[in-house]
């Protein structure tokens, strides 16, 4: 049986291979700038973690490498039920990039009991990337925990509003990716998403109004209340 070093040394080459350094400047324009990477598209990240599913220690390894791949690839495979809040408080001070925030979040934190917590938790943390992970979570709960009461999602209303005034790229954009999500969820939530959206909206900064008037358009659109 491989070692978790020879596993971790075969996965390095075949990112290697699978990688297209042509794609980095491209990646970068869509905010996508991790230090090391090496352009491999997630379809392809995808294929190799379904080789090594939850697996913890592989997940570990790879994450301390800090290369994209990698790190993606960590999230993929890790298993949910062996993550532990002091990993889930370490990685997220990591996110520096929208990307490797987004794939944790939704590969692997959502999955976990405590999602919803520090989801409220990091809303109003200092670190861009943990507070960015915040949003996304609630965005990310919103459409996967099916079962969740809508009480669980209104406590969310009032951080969302309360950090609708940041104009940090990575935190705005999420704020208004979770309010969307809570929005569209079901008629009920939608009626309450679109009062707060429109608080926002009054409110004197260039982050809350872009916020604001980008989900306002879709929560009353037509097909989302057409759907509702």
């Amino acid at each position: 049986m491989n070692s978790i070093q020879e596993i971790v040394d075969t996965i390095q080459k075949r990112l290697k291979t699978l990688g297209d350094p042509d794609k980095i400047p491209a990646m970068a324009k869509y905010g996508i700038t991790p230090e090391q990477t090496f352009g491999v598209k997630v379809p392809h990240l995808r294929a190799i973690a379904k080789e090594y599913r939850r697996n913890h220690n592989l997940a570990l390894a790879l994450w301390k490498i800090n290369n994209r791949e990698t790190r993606i690839l960590a999230t993929m495979i890790d298993d949910p039920k062996q993550l532990t809040e002091d990993q889930m408080e370490a990685w997220a001070m990591e996110f520096d990039y929208w990307e490797i925030c987004d794939q944790a979040c939704m590969n692997l934190f959502e999955k976990h009991p405590l999602a919803w917590q520090k989801a409220i938790e990091w809303s109003g943390h200092v670190n861009e990337g943990k507070k960015r992970a915040a949003f996304v979570l609630m965005a990310r709960l919103a459409v996967s925990d099916k079962k969740a009461p809508d009480e669980n999602f209104i406590p969310f209303f009032s951080l969302i509003l309360r950090e609708s005034t940041d104009e940090r790229n990575l935190v705005k954009k999420a704020v208004n990716w979770a309010l969307r999500q809570i929005g569209k969820r079901n008629k009920v939530l939608n009626q309450k998403a679109i009062p707060v959206a429109e608080k926002i909206a009054a409110l004197d900064s260039k982050s809350a109004c872009w916020i604001a008037a980008d989900a306002l358009r879709e929560l009353k659109s037509d097909a989302v209340q057409k759907r509702l």
